[in-house]
């Protein structure tokens, strides 16, 4: 390697490590390596004369430079660069204008017209048939994002992608071409079938939503689904409430018991005894309606086949088929589901006789909180008067 490529590497590296804008993930420091590499596997196939192999080395390192002062025109910016670095070095004007040549090659629409040209165009766009390529176009799009020049899609860009492959680049030189389409192919098959892999799943995708949306069975199965569910949680809120009732009420009539009846027998304490009865009456009568509202009903717990060749029997409840021979509800089982009409019409029986079931135990717990209510209100009064007008002239108040 001649010393002015050597000079050249360690300032295109510093000058993209330092001045470079940390949003250009692909066109940096490592892009020109990888050109750089690439131009060198071209070099050592062709044979060209030192001069020629220099200009396309000091090429490939200083290519991409302009990008340090913004993308537009970014291959003149960097032509200027490199004429001003080289001159600064003392290389001769001539040299300069064959590598500034070169750094113009590679722009995009640009044809070659020579040997030297078609390896740097061939070198710069190199990535399209290495393994590294799904790394590069992901940086690539990244970058074009976060310099807000596009902001493509994961479909959009595979596709600009397919089209670059097949319409807008081509390799130039006989190496590249003999040693490199082959990758290059292999990538675009990659492409091709990562698209229509995303087609054919959003075909299926859209097969399935039109399933959903036109069947009118998940519709119904929906609606009859939150609906049990939510007579369920009415139904667990409705046993939780006279739970809550039965445990105050147990506790209130286990204090009686235990602080007010002890001391009834002393006849200071006698004006106690009707408030005290009346707390453990309006307790007892809450209790008991609560244990209304939540005790089960058990019925018979068998049918007949006459019953569910009639349809009349609901084989989703229990109470139905408790008593029943396991063999005997497999095949009314079967019978029901091989009927759609009986199975809704069982759903329908469910929703129905569970309404029915919740309406008696929240008008029962209404009662229930209104006696409670009553009761504390009564007892608490009823102890007022006693000890205002009944008890001992040292808690008259």
């Amino acid at each position: 390697m001649s010393e002015i490529v050597e000079k050249t590497e360690q300032y295109v590296s510093n000058l993209l490590t330092n001045e470079l804008d940390p949003r250009f993930l692909y066109h940096n420091l490592r892009h020109t390596q990888r050109v750089v590499k690439s131009t060198k596997e071209l070099l050592n196939f062709y044979d060209l004369k030192d001069k020629q192999e220099e200009w396309l080395l000091l090429a490939a390192w200083l290519h991409d430079v302009g990008y340090i002062m913004g993308t537009e025109k970014h291959e003149e910016t960097g032509s200027e660069i490199a004429k001003t670095y080289l001159t600064e070095q003392g290389y001769e004007s001539d040299d300069i204008a064959e590598v500034c040549n070169l750094i113009l090659a590679t722009q995009m629409s640009h044809e070659p017209t020579n040997l030297l040209e078609e390896i740097i165009k061939d070198a710069d766009i190199s990535h399209f048939a290495q393994k590294s390529y799904w790394e590069t176009t992901d940086f690539l799009r990244e970058e074009l994002k976060k310099l807000g020049i596009a902001d493509y899609s994961s479909k959009e860009w595979r596709d600009k992608n397919i089209q670059m492959f097949r319409n807008q680049h081509h390799f130039y030189t006989e190496y590249a071409k003999e040693n490199w389409e082959a990758g290059k192919e292999k990538n675009l098959k990659q492409l091709i079938k990562e698209k229509k892999t995303e087609k054919t799943i959003a075909k299926k995708e859209a097969l399935k939503a039109k399933y959903k949306n036109e069947s009118p069975d998940r519709s119904i199965q929906t609606l009859y689904r939150v609906t049990l569910n939510n007579h369920l949680k009415l139904s667990d809120i409705a046993d939780t409430k006279a739970n809550i009732l039965l445990s105050v009420n147990a506790i209130i009539i286990s204090l009686v018991l235990a602080n007010l009846l002890t001391k009834l027998d002393n006849p200071s304490n006698t004006y106690l005894i009707y408030p005290t009865l009346i707390l453990i009456l309006f307790s007892i009568v809450t209790m008991t309606l609560s244990v209304l509202a939540t005790r089960p009903n058990i019925t018979s717990g068998t049918f007949t086949k006459e019953d569910v060749e009639q349809k009349k029997v609901n084989l989703l409840f229990f109470g139905n088929f408790h008593k029943m021979e396991l063999s005997e509800y497999e095949w009314a089982l079967k019978e029901l589901i091989k009927d759609k009409e009986y199975v809704y019409n069982s759903l329908t029986k469910d929703l129905y006789y569970l309404g029915l079931v919740l309406n008696k135990k929240y008008k029962i717990l209404r009662i229930t909180y209104n006696i409670f209510m009553l009761g504390m209100i009564i007892s608490v009064l009823a102890f007022g008067i006693a000890f205002r007008f009944f008890g001992p002239e040292r808690l008259v108040f």
